[in-house]
């Protein structure tokens, strides 16, 4: 493996650190959330470095996991609708009144646990293909 490809995974393995340290806490879901889109989109991009050699300034979730089909699948229609909602969040996030929030509002708890266990589990999918 690339140690580029090596660092995307750390990145993302450090937006996973952060929200296990804050997944209690009701009052910030949303920042559970925008990291869980971070460590999410730099796990994808990590397979592009490594398969590909560039990583597109993209940060459009389903884009990037379409990029990287060949080497990940992606295609059950929960995983889409996660990475279609954490779309929307890191496009209105770039507003501070809007910071992490959903079309809804504030994500609940368990909403911020999916969006955990989701990142989690595609962390670890990455990992294991390129390990």
């Amino acid at each position: 493996m690339k140690q580029i490809t090596k660092e995307w995974l750390v990145a993302a393995n450090d937006d996973l650190l952060i929200i296990k340290e804050i997944i209690d806490m009701e009052y910030l879901t949303h920042l559970v959330a925008f990291h869980a889109q971070q460590s999410l989109e730099k796990s994808l991009k990590a397979l592009m470095e490594e398969f590909f050699g560039e990583v597109p300034r993209v940060h459009n979730l389903v884009k990037l996991s379409t990029s990287v089909s060949a080497y990940i699948s992606l295609d059950t229609e929960k995983e889409f609708e996660l990475l279609e909602e954490l779309d929307k969040l890191y496009i209105d996030a770039r507003y501070p009144g809007d910071m992490g929030l959903l079309p809804s509002g504030k994500p609940t708890i368990k909403e911020a646990e999916n969006f955990y266990d989701f990142a989690l589990y595609l962390y670890n999918e990455v990992k294991n293909i390129l390990d």
